[in-house]
């Protein structure tokens, strides 16, 4: 199972917010580049870099960060947060993201960002399927839909996605555990590369995630608040690449 820090960014700052609720920002650190260095003198070959602002505003806006981590690191990076045009994914593609995650576009405009994934192909469009009781979220968590989400990542399975990141709303940020049994039932019922995200604090919600089937875990807070060490991370990569 890989491991996949992450930073997101308001104002060209490494934030975290709890639940979603930007009112709750707290700045860990204000050069994201020194961040992603730190996860990369880790042994750690991922990131997940999320742009709020841009999730907020519904136009892609921290590129230039993202264009640094990439020119400046080894990080594979996945990127969201506001793409929402050809010009979004392109401008994203270009500063080097390896994949772009998209969500409120796959709620939005299921034919634009089916064009992409048909574009790009199934490697480097990731489906983020961020819900709230069960229900799509999106626009930066702001909005809820009434998509189920299960169904929703089913429709795109057929359509032939096969990575889906997933965060429970309701967990992100709270340091509470991770929403694992919402993860086996959806790798029980889709058989797609799943990747959870939030509410992982201690290691032991990692190796939940890994026997659950999960391919990929994404850490955030837990790494800034000291709940989980980069050296624990590393460890735990070197164990299951031995």
């Amino acid at each position: 199972m890989r491991i996949i820090p992450a930073i997101d960014i308001i104002n060209g700052k490494c934030v975290r917010l709890t639940k979603g609720d930007f009112n709750t920002k707290k700045i860990y650190n204000e050069n994201p580049l020194e961040v992603a260095r730190a996860f990369a003198d880790a042994g750690l070959e991922d990131l997940h870099l999320v742009d709020l602002d841009g999730a907020k505003t519904g136009k892609i806006t921290n590129h230039k960060i993202l264009e640094s981590i990439t020119s400046k690191t080894t990080l594979n990076v996945d990127f969201g947060g506001g793409i929402k045009t050809d010009q979004d994914i392109n401008i994203a593609f270009d500063c080097g993201a390896s994949r772009i995650t998209g969500g409120s576009i796959a709620v939005h405009d299921p034919e634009k960002f089916t064009q992409w994934l048909a574009k790009f192909g199934n490697n480097k469009i990731i489906l983020g399927a961020d819900f709230l009781d069960q229900k799509i979220a999106t626009n930066g968590w702001q909005k809820s839909s009434r998509q189920d989400l299960l169904d929703f990542i089913a429709g795109y399975f057929r359509k032939g996605i096969t990575h889906v990141i997933s965060t429970d709303v309701s967990k992100d940020g709270m340091l509470k555990g991770p929403a694992l049994e919402t993860y086996k039932l959806i790798i029980n019922k889709v058989p797609v590369s799943l990747i959870a995200s939030g509410g992982i604090t201690t290691m032991i919600d990692i190796r939940n995630l890994k026997e659950a089937g999960c391919e990929g875990a994404i850490v955030g807070k837990a790494i800034y608040e000291g709940r989980i060490s980069l050296e624990q991370l590393s460890l735990f990569k070197t164990n299951q690449d031995a």
